[in-house]
């Protein structure tokens, strides 16, 4: 069922940086090293690279061979597989729909804050409740919301070679070397607080890396491999059919399983420098204390008031901040609408223009909501894993916490035990590649993943 006329990436460079793309995003930004950080250091990281090569992997190539083998957007790919089991398909259609809008407004505020440091108003950012008084304004952050999906839209509309491989080309190299830049110049910070404690950027840079094994008890141990594999299952931008549609546009000569290899050591290595540019720059202006926050709480309230600690420099340094982080959230923006369009180009024969307008009018629509979330349409609900949120909040629950690991066990019965694991390892190696990991990715995707994704699940209501 191959469309002679689909789009593809020129080649496997312009494939692994749009995958990387759309694995870097948010989460390695303010929420591996907030994990990192409370989870015993270098214990979690050996936990994150152990589920990364086994877990992270198996998932990986399972969702690519699937979009390759198909040349399918994921609402028709598993039809194609499987006429019975297209359901899977809707739901992961259905997580790209729910996850953008709310996204595009967390692209938004980025936006933003990278306008007020570059307006030379840092100061305005690290005052406090400032970011509260932003979101709250009723007008701000939608028009914020709407040019950051505007940008993304345009990318999408660009195509497959044009749109996404020319940005991803530009953008990724480029957020590398600022990550890498802001990464060491934190490393040798150091500062005095009113105490008089003078700490340095590499007694942060100990609390990342050495494992942290004192008063480690199994429930410690536990939470930590918990937190590892969300981590890592939401990094990778699994279970949202993102996957499928990259795959669907590989050409047939790229070695998925290199550049499934690559997409996990640009991921997994973008996240550790996130981790080395935050949690050192952190420590050293606010101690522990500072690391115990992640999501916006890091990102919009602890980094400015870091920023502004750092005198005229933090001023610059804030705009490659913020600056780099925009760049990371509309990679993943792009990835996550084009999921959608593709899956509408592929369903509906719509064309790429009308299937992109389509989801850019759904997305304003739902991100308006979001955005009076916490203005007009403000209120409190607790959820089923003890949190307390908002309308966005709701909309990333049940997405990432419940659609996404159903819509990956389920992916993982349809191909470890109806079509068999042969059926990817097939398209692994159809140019004769070698596939050494092949006894590895059978067991785990018959029975370690779907136990994973169970645990991930349960823990989602509260079991855990």
């Amino acid at each position: 069922m191959e469309n002679k006329s689909r789009n593809t990436f020129t080649g496997s460079l312009g494939f692994v940086l749009a995958a990387a793309g759309s694995a870097v995003g948010l989460g390695n930004i303010w929420r591996f090293p907030y994990l990192t950080a409370r989870d015993g250091g270098g214990l979690f990281l050996i936990v994150y690279l152990v589920l990364a090569l086994t877990f992270g992997f198996s998932l990986l190539i399972t969702e690519i061979a699937i979009g390759r083998k198909t040349k399918q957007g994921a609402l028709t790919a598993f039809k194609t597989l499987r006429k019975k089991w297209k359901f899977l398909g809707v739901i992961s259609c259905a997580v790209s729909l729910i996850v953008m809008p709310y996204y595009c407004v967390i692209g938004g505020w980025v936006l933003k804050y990278l306008v007020v440091f570059a307006c030379n108003n840092g100061d305005e950012a690290a005052a406090d409740g400032y970011f509260n008084s932003y979101i709250s304004n009723p007008y701000l952050p939608v028009i914020f919301m709407a040019l950051f999906l505007l940008v993304t839209g345009a990318i999408v509309l660009g195509g497959v070679d044009k749109g996404i491989e020319k940005f991803s080309k530009i953008v990724m190299p480029v957020l590398f070397v600022l990550i890498v830049f802001v990464a060491v110049y934190s490393i040798f910070l150091s500062g005095t607080d009113d105490a008089g404690v003078k700490r340095t950027g590499f007694e942060g840079l100990k609390i990342l890396f050495i494992p942290d094994l004192e008063d480690l008890t199994f429930q410690g141990l536990a939470d930590t491999v918990m937190d590892a594999m969300g981590q890592l299952f939401y990094s990778l931008s699994l279970g949202m059919g993102i996957l499928i549609a990259y795959g669907s546009y590989m050409k047939d000569d790229v070695n998925i399983n290199k550049a499934v290899s690559q997409i996990e050591i640009f991921d997994t290595a973008v996240a550790i420098l996130a981790a080395i540019m935050i949690i050192p720059a952190v420590y050293v202006f606010q101690g522990r204390e500072g690391l115990e926050s992640s999501g916006p709480g890091l990102m919009f309230i602890s980094l400015p008031k870091v920023f502004m600690k750092m005198g005229l420099f933090g001023q610059i340094l804030g705009i490659m901040f913020f600056a780099l982080v925009l760049f990371a959230a509309i990679t993943s923006a792009v990835s996550m609408m084009e999921s959608v369009v593709s899956s509408f180009m592929d369903a509906f024969g719509w064309s790429r223009r009308k299937a992109t307008l389509m989801e850019m009018l759904l997305n304003f629509l739902l991100g308006i909501v979001v955005c009076l979330g916490y203005s007009f349409l403000y209120f409190k609900v607790k959820l089923p894993n003890g949190a307390t949120g908002q309308i966005l909040d709701i909309f990333d629950y049940v997405s990432n916490n419940i659609l996404m690991p159903i819509n990956s066990i389920g992916c993982c019965i349809l191909v470890g035990w109806i079509l068999k694991p042969q059926i990817v390892i097939n398209e692994v190696t159809k140019n004769g590649e070698k596939f050494a990991r092949r006894g590895m990715y059978s067991l785990v995707i018959k029975f370690v993943a779907p136990l994973i994704l169970t645990i991930i699940l349960l823990a989602a209501f509260g079991v855990f």
